[in-house]
């Protein structure tokens, strides 16, 4: 067995969005790769034919790619991009009568540095050459960094992208016209005085200042009073001014992370989404609208009651699909819902199922298809507007994850991305006529072994059309062996839990007692399921085997099942994990004095809960980004919504926050702890990790606390992600009774 070295992270790439092309011969995708020499991820843009003919184009080489989209011609494919602005938008001279305002401020700033710029020409004439040449490109952005734009390679003339937008607050979503001579766009739109407060916030280090419930959003900061409008832009003049919709604005406690969703039909109107309930900050809320491009009023489709997105048009007609939750009811699944302008319904109450996350929806034949959560599976479902549910694509198999679906327009061709524990996450085209392909005769891995191990999926034929379109991580597989991944299943509470079992290729878990770690989900509404993983793999290919248990509380099983969680954490989801823990003990697969915590977000909140209510499961534990004070969370994070909707609010219910919180317990904490957060997570603040952190050295347990500068609620960079590795590798074997500390 030879260890995965951890700077091989370097040569991982990740694919994320795809985009068929109309005609279904293309499919464009962004993929992130990671830079060692700068240190940081850069996402790219490629194209490659759904007939396998070639491999993946690469079409930028500048950093930053996300949201392909084809225009309906099918040879012009936009994107956004946070690029250096365009050569062709730099050059030349600009109308000034036109610029208005803002031309007279550039023309005042470019007099005051011609006369700085001559006060130092004795001096150093060298740097005078280099400010006049700065002054011929009177339109340079300067040091300010770029926000995203969207651009359009033209595949049929060739070249590199041309950039088609210019908004100094970037733009943060488009869609193309149904005859594609014009986009929908989404950007934020300060006024003067907003404008001069960005400034002092961003250049010169303000005071933050606002009245806003929901002051700051993970991932965005502090949030500001800036409104958020569609534009419409006219490529055939894409240096005019964009058409702002008046009537077409956003709002919502989360309006910087949802977005307006906007989405333009065929028969002319654009939809998207906002909140304009009387408190939009404090609901999370999001209602459907319409608005002609010409502009004029829009008109509001749903009620205010549910959180929508992901609107799709149905082709041809006047009806929006949309995925759906109730924000009062948190374990209630999202839902595919058709609106039409004088009724809002479910078509998927009766499947009891959650639309997967990040599921969109895509129309065929009058039907629509989306990814949803099934028994610890994301998999593909037919809706009919009926609301006929039917899974489909058993050729999938229960042994790999779907992380993306697109459909041609023309209906002909569908794209997945299709998550292999051992063969890597990659691109897969198949005709839609097959989808429905099914199997021999029963349910891929519906039968399970005697000794609680799934089957794997023998039977599941892919259908002729079927196509793996790249392996973005061939070298990376061909050098290291990845894990090999099982469903295994256990008893709890009453209920059968299952899992996902990864562990090295040549190592059989039923042989030994073997080191595991517990890797613990985030959400807690959601699930594991077999995937490619380089922690995995980092974690197997050292001995352990990884265990990612699907506790109550997660999704795919049913609301029963996820509402056993709600408003009760730390209850359920402790006896779930530690009855997975000892039924792989009894069966002697593992080691129960070599049991280590793992686990991010609520999989952190969870290792809070089991080290002071389970003390004696885990061998050492590694929380990261989690809370452990669910009072002190309540408004310092950004889920005030949330919470309220899960346990009320805090001065009206106590008990039910206390019940929550993991540090009520910290006395019983007998488990060595690496705590991991960073530094601006606004989703769970490091400083509930600080608490948990002092309360187990107040408690004289050995314990580590890591805080990450400058990152969120995320993982972040390569060397960040490589460095928690090497910590929490390091942790456990510090701990581990079976390793010479002498060694």
């Amino acid at each position: 067995m030879s260890e995965l070295p951890l700077d091989a992270y370097y040569d991982l790439t990740r694919i994320g969005e795809v985009a068929v092309s109309p005609a279904g011969d293309r499919v464009a995708f962004t993929a992130t790769e990671y830079d060692q020499v700068a240190d940081e991820a850069v996402a790219s843009l490629f194209v490659v034919p759904t007939d396998g003919s070639r491999d993946p184009h690469r079409l930028t080489s500048a950093s930053g790619a996300s949201s392909p989209s084809w225009g309906p011609d099918g040879d012009r494919l936009a994107f956004l991009a946070a690029r250096d602005r365009d050569t062709e938008r730099r050059v030349g001279w600009r109308d000034r009568d036109e610029e208005g305002d803002e031309a007279d401020e550039e023309s005042e700033a470019d007099e005051a540095d011609e006369e700085s710029e001559a006060d130092e020409a004795d001096e150093e004439s060298e740097a005078d050459e280099e400010e006049e040449q700065k002054d011929d490109e009177p339109l340079e952005d300067g040091d300010q960094e770029p926000t995203p734009q969207v651009w359009l390679f033209d595949l049929a003339l060739g070249g590199d992208a041309r950039q088609i937008t210019d908004r100094e607050e970037g733009v943060a979503g488009f869609d193309w016209s149904p005859d594609g001579d014009r986009l929908v766009i989404e950007s934020r739109d300060p006024t003067d005085e907003e404008s001069d407060y960005l400034d002092r916030v961003r250049e010169e280090g303000g005071p933050i200042e606002t009245t806003r419930l929901q002051h700051k959003v993970n991932g965005t900061g502090w949030t500001d009073d800036v409104t958020t409008y569609l534009f419409v832009v006219d490529l055939d003049d894409p240096d005019g001014d964009p058409r702002r919709l008046d009537d077409a604005y956003g709002g919502g406690a989360f309006q910087d992370v949802a977005g307006m969703d906007p989405a333009w039909g065929e028969g002319g109107r654009i939809a998207f989404t906002s909140c304009r309930l009387d408190r939009p900050d404090d609901t999370t809320v999001r209602d459907l609208y319409t608005i002609s491009p010409d502009g004029g009023d829009a008109e509001r489709l749903t009620d205010g009651d549910l959180t929508h997105g992901a609107p799709a048009w149905r082709p041809g007609g006047e009806e929006v699909a949309t995925v759906a939750s109730d924000p009062d009811d948190p374990p209630a699944p999202a839902e595919v819902y058709l609106v039409d302008g004088e009724r809002s319904v479910s078509l998927t109450a009766d499947l009891d199922r959650t639309v997967a996350r990040g599921g969109g929806i895509e129309w065929v034949d009058g039907a629509m298809y989306t990814r949803i959560g099934d028994k610890s599976h994301t998999r593909l479902a037919r809706v009919e507007t009926d609301g006929t549910a039917e899974r489909v694509f058993e050729a999938q198999g229960r042994d790999r994850a779907m992380a993306a679906f697109d459909v041609a327009a023309d209906g002909s061709t569908a794209v997945t991305v299709l998550s292999d524990p051992e063969e890597g996450s990659d691109l897969y085209a198949v005709a839609v006529d097959d989808l429905d392909a099914g199997t021999d005769g029963r349910r891929a891995g519906d039968d399970a072994g005697t000794d609680g191990r799934r089957a794997s999926d023998d039977a599941a034929t892919e259908p002729d059309s079927f196509r793996r379109l790249t392996r973005v991580n061939a070298s990376l597989i061909d050098e290291f062996a990845m894990p090999t991944a099982s469903r295994v299943e256990w008893e709890s509470d009453g209920w059968t839990i299952d899992g996902v079992l990864y562990h090295d290729p040549d190592v059989d878990p039923e042989e030994g007692e073997l080191p595991l770690v517990v890797a613990i989900h985030g959400g807690p509404m959601s699930y594991d399921e077999p995937v490619f993983s380089f922690v995995h793999a980092a974690l197997t290919s050292r001995g352990y085997l990884v265990l990612r248990p699907n506790y109550r509380g997660g999704t795919s099983r049913g609301r029963e099942f996820t509402a056993e969680l709600t408003g009760a954490w730390g209850t359920a989801e402790v006896d779930d994990i530690a009855a997975g823990v000892r039924a792989l003990a009894d069966r002697e697969w593992i080691d129960p004095d070599r049991v280590f915590g793992h686990g991010f977000s609520y999989g952190g909140i969870a290792q809070g809960f089991l080290v002071t209510r389970e003390p004696e499961l885990f061998t050492a534990a590694a929380p990261e980004h989690g809370i452990y004070d669910l009072r002190s969370a309540f408004g310092t994070d950004d889920t005030h919504a949330w919470l309220e909707a899960e346990f009320g609010l805090p001065w009206e219910d106590p008990e039910a926050y206390d019940a929550a919180t993991a540090v009520l317990d910290a006395g019983d904490i007998e488990t060595p702890l690496l705590v991991m957060a960073g530094s601006e997570d606004w989703r769970c603040p490091p400083s509930q990790s600080e608490q948990l952190y002092v309360a187990a050295r107040k408690r004289g347990i050995d314990a580590e606390l890591v805080v990450y500068s400058d990152e969120h609620h995320d993982i972040g960079d390569p060397d960040r992600a490589i460095h928690r590795l090497e910590k929490i590798l390091d942790w456990y074997e510090t701990h581990d009774p079976a390793v010479d500390g002498d060694d």
